[in-house]
């Protein structure tokens, strides 16, 4: 027995017709309501909604020029939040922004202009920190000196600043030419 008798039992699976469907604009601004869209996220939503291509094309058109719908803001957010918040290395924030949907260009001028005025090495630092926070001193066997370098790779730093960090770790130790390639 339901609490509402007029209600569907479930609102996310009662069908609705076409005419009684809100149009693709009003979809896409409901979804926007939620969470910032790329163009391409935006598009593939609507599209998996079943509305019609060309009226999903008029409405991204119209969210583009309304402001509603703006790839190069979210990729400044999404890369300031990467490298802020979540502790991650430019390679990382191009390749989600990328993974988004959001043009190459544009994910590489935004994560320019976030990480253009970080220092790599602080951040690569401040991530070991991180990972290592809890543990005791003890001497680092090169099986967890490994796993920390697939970590600070994972996470999107380049292989020179994560191999100058690890450096740091084991004080003592000579450094050879080849480790630096």
């Amino acid at each position: 027995m339901t609490k509402w008798p007029n209600r569907a039992a479930s609102s996310r699976t009662s069908s609705v017709s076409a005419a009684n469907r809100p149009s693709a604009y009003l979809a896409a601004l409901h979804l926007l309501s939620r969470r910032a869209l790329t163009v391409a996220e935006c598009r593939d939503r609507l599209l998996d909604r079943q509305y019609p291509a060309d009226e999903v094309d008029a409405a991204i058109t119209r969210l583009l020029e309304t402001g509603g719908l703006d790839d190069r803001k979210l990729a400044l957010a999404q890369a300031r939040t990467a490298a802020e918040i979540k502790g991650r290395g430019r390679l990382r924030a191009a390749r989600e922004l990328q993974a988004r949907g959001v043009d190459a260009d544009v994910a590489g001028a935004a994560v320019g202009e976030v990480f253009g005025e970080k220092d790599e090495r602080t951040l690569v630092a401040r991530a070991l920190e991180k990972k290592l926070r809890g543990r005791r001193q003890r001497p680092m066997d090169a099986a967890e000196q490994a796993r920390l370098y697939q970590y600070l790779m994972r996470q999107g730093f380049t292989p020179a600043a994560v191999i100058a960090a690890l450096r740091k770790l084991r004080p003592g130790r000579t450094v050879e030419v080849d480790e630096v390639e």
